[in-house]
């Protein structure tokens, strides 16, 4: 989740779903509420961390940020210097889930069929808009930090991304950079407020109407993969702290026009390769799941 959550247009809750932990993963932190603190003030600890879940929790928070701070580099270069591989990579992984997910819908209503057509058209529709100019003050900041988290919960919809169309990406990145530490504390609050919120409407969606919610999150998923189609042309870029320009809106375009247009190599065996890759890797976790599920 950590590495999917450094690269555009790729959602660290994608990957929750693709290796199964997505439910478990939402209910847990819905479970983060006025008692959970109540019994946190009143140093019941081990209640707690039961009611919490709070091995999954930090197991899962653990990886998240190991895969940060190891990761993150890594991820970022890749992306940077081999962003057709790099993507196909991650299209062939999200390719292979929808399917799989949507395995879940044992028998197929028309409120299933809707949503999934719902999230594909709502999910597509956000790769596609241009930035918006937005103000740059203290409540924006809270509510970009809400609906930034907010999307990385959802599969197939980038926080990253999200803060590129709300045009705050690069006034976050700049107050991280410079540690201007109040724009970063209420940053972090909108998005522990936002994480809590929608955590708790997914948990009651999936309770209530478990196959169009999940129809829904895997109409997001394939929705998205617009956004991480291998071969772009960046339209507009924006400067940096650093003085790099960065690309902050792109188009997707046809691998035998990619060449003509951004005068770049497609790399179309490359592509197939690590798309096979990202299939390969689903199967097997898909597979490696079922027998853990079995066991127990």
């Amino acid at each position: 989740m950590g590495a999917a959550d450094v690269i555009p247009g790729v959602s660290g809750g994608t990957m929750a779903f693709i290796t199964g932990i997505y439910e478990e993963f939402v209910f847990s932190i819905n479970e983060i509420d006025a008692e959970a603190f109540r019994l946190l003030i009143r140093f019941q600890f081990s209640s707690f961390w039961k009611k919490i879940n709070g091995n999954f929790l930090a197991s899962v928070i653990a990886g998240i940020v190991t895969s940060l701070l190891l990761l993150s580099g890594v991820m970022l270069y890749l992306w940077r210097n081999y962003p057709v591989p790099t993507l196909s990579f991650f299209f062939g992984l999200i390719l292979m889930s929808g399917p799989l997910i949507l395995r879940i819908i044992k028998k197929w209503r028309g409120n299933s069929i809707i949503t999934l057509i719902i999230g594909i058209a709502f999910a597509y529709i956000l790769t596609i808009l241009s930035p918006a100019e937005t103000p740059n003050n203290l409540f924006f900041i809270f509510l970009a930090g809400a609906i930034a988290i907010s999307a990385m919960v959802l599969p197939g919809v980038s926080g990253v991304h999200i803060l590129l169309l709300l045009g705050m990406y690069q006034p976050i990145v700049t107050s991280l950079h410079e540690f201007n530490v109040l724009s970063i504390l209420v940053f972090f609050l909108g998005c522990i407020i936002g994480l809590i919120g929608v955590s708790r409407l997914l948990t009651r969606a999936l309770h209530a109407y478990h196959h169009p919610a999940i129809a829904l999150l895997a109409g997001f998923m394939m929705g998205a993969l617009n956004k991480v189609w291998p071969w772009r042309k960046v339209i507009e870029y924006a400067t940096n702290s650093k003085g790099d320009q960065i690309a902050v809106f792109d188009k997707s375009v046809l691998p035998w026009h990619f060449l003509s247009e951004t005068g770049k190599d497609p790399q179309l065996f490359q592509a197939i390769l690590m798309m096979a890759l990202g299939v390969l890797i689903v199967v097997v976790i898909e597979k490696i799941a079922v027998r853990i599920k079995t066991k127990h």
